[in-house]
């Protein structure tokens, strides 16, 4: 069974993709981004997720921070981060991809199904790819 660890704040988003993934065959891990970093670093070495998706407005973590922390720690750089963001400034997109996220989605371009259906139609493509 593939993990999937989702950092959200908003409850209907968390909650929406949390219950989209699990009919999926997924386990799914929450966080609603109020932990230090450390912790969510911590918690992603412990759980071990495949796929992590991410907001980058988290109240008590930058998400900018974060996703470079992930992508700088030898033991989980190699997780494929999806940002999920309402922060649509081009700027924001160079920046994620600069700093290691392997997707960048916009929330204001997509509601939760269609995000849900990209991001496992990349899974798919990923395992045919990577047989995994």
């Amino acid at each position: 069974m593939k993990k999937i660890l989702i950092i959200e704040d908003d409850v209907n988003v968390l909650h929406g993709l949390e219950a989209m993934f699990r009919v999926d065959g997924f386990e799914v891990l929450l966080d609603s981004g109020d932990f230090l970093i450390k912790d969510i670093i911590h918690k992603i070495k412990i759980k071990k997720p495949d796929y992590i998706i991410l907001d980058l407005v988290l109240p008590k973590v930058d998400g900018f921070e974060l996703l470079n922390f992930i992508k700088s720690d030898e033991d989980v750089f190699m997780i494929p981060i999806f940002v999920f963001s309402d922060m649509s400034d081009e700027d924001i997109r160079v920046r994620c991809h600069n700093l290691g996220a392997d997707y960048f989605f916009l929330k204001q371009d997509l509601n939760i199904q269609e995000f849900f259906s990209r991001v496992k139609k990349i899974i798919i493509n990923r395992q045919k790819i990577h047989g995994k």
